[in-house]
């Protein structure tokens, strides 16, 4: 091999043993404020639904690394005074989602638009026509979710029933069918289930009545007494007052790591 050949493959050998690792990309982390719920209210109860098979879609939602709900401080210590209010009348709150990752809603989207996945709408869906949902506004592109002051939520009787975990594959009841028939969940009964994406679930729906509808009632009297405010189309979903990150939709991974 001629000498400057023999060089120049010496070079390149050091160089390619010399060179550093290529960085990993960090993922994106929270911004001073964001906290766990479960560091500022232990009491309220979780269920994280899109961190787990049990939601509309069928499978773990892309940015739940883990079930675990993060609000804004703000948020979050509205609600310990909730249940604060709640425990003195023999009530917790449960969350069922609390801060949504865009990449959570970009995963709603494209689900939405595969028409031929219908695989959990015997439950969640059972009325609606999935190529409405958009039209409907059951689906968007943006989340108010993402700016970390909104979640949604239910009620509970104390001491809680134990809830079964969902089993994928079981028969699926519709989220409308009476609380004895529907999925067990352990919440007190609202009229329907969570995420059920039907005008029963308009929370001032006028076929609401009876206990269902006290039970909606002490929910959002007991939100709006702590700053927060409803979204009519869904009685679970509550956002807080004068949101600190008004403009602004996160995208870092649901984890106690983002909070670090």
């Amino acid at each position: 091999m001629p000498i400057f050949r023999a060089l120049a493959v010496t070079l390149v050998t050091l160089a390619t043993f010399a060179a550093p690792a290529t960085a990993q990309a960090a993922p994106p982390t929270a911004p001073a404020g964001f906290v766990a719920l479960s560091d500022v209210a232990p009491s309220i109860l979780q269920d994280m639904r899109y961190a787990t098979r049990h939601n509309f879609v069928g499978r773990r939602i892309d940015g739940y690394l883990e079930p675990t709900c993060i609000l804004t401080r703000q948020a979050a210590e509205g609600l310990r005074q909730v249940q604060s209010r709640l425990r003195k009348k023999g009530y917790t709150l449960k969350v069922y989602d609390c801060y949504r990752p865009q990449r959570a809603v970009d995963h709603f989207v494209r689900w939405a638009k595969d028409l031929a996945d219908e695989k959990m709408k015997a439950e969640f869906y059972p009325n609606v026509a999935k190529d409405r949902l958009f039209e409907d506004g059951y689906i968007a592109e943006k989340s108010g979710h993402s700016r970390g002051s909104t979640m949604d939520l239910t009620v509970v009787k104390l001491p809680p029933r134990l809830q079964r975990p969902y089993f994928p594959g079981e028969p699926l009841v519709p989220c409308f069918a009476p609380k004895d028939q529907r999925f067990p969940d352990n919440m007190v009964d609202m009229g329907t289930g969570y995420d059920c994406f039907d005008p029963l679930a308009h929370t001032d729906n006028p076929a609401i009545t009876g206990t269902a509808r006290q039970n909606r009632d002490l929910l959002r009297t007991a939100m709006i007494a702590a700053g927060f405010h409803n979204l009519p189309e869904e009685w679970w979903h509550y956002t807080l007052d004068g949101e600190p990150f008004p403009d602004t939709y996160f995208d870092f991974p649901v984890s106690h790591r983002s909070l670090r």
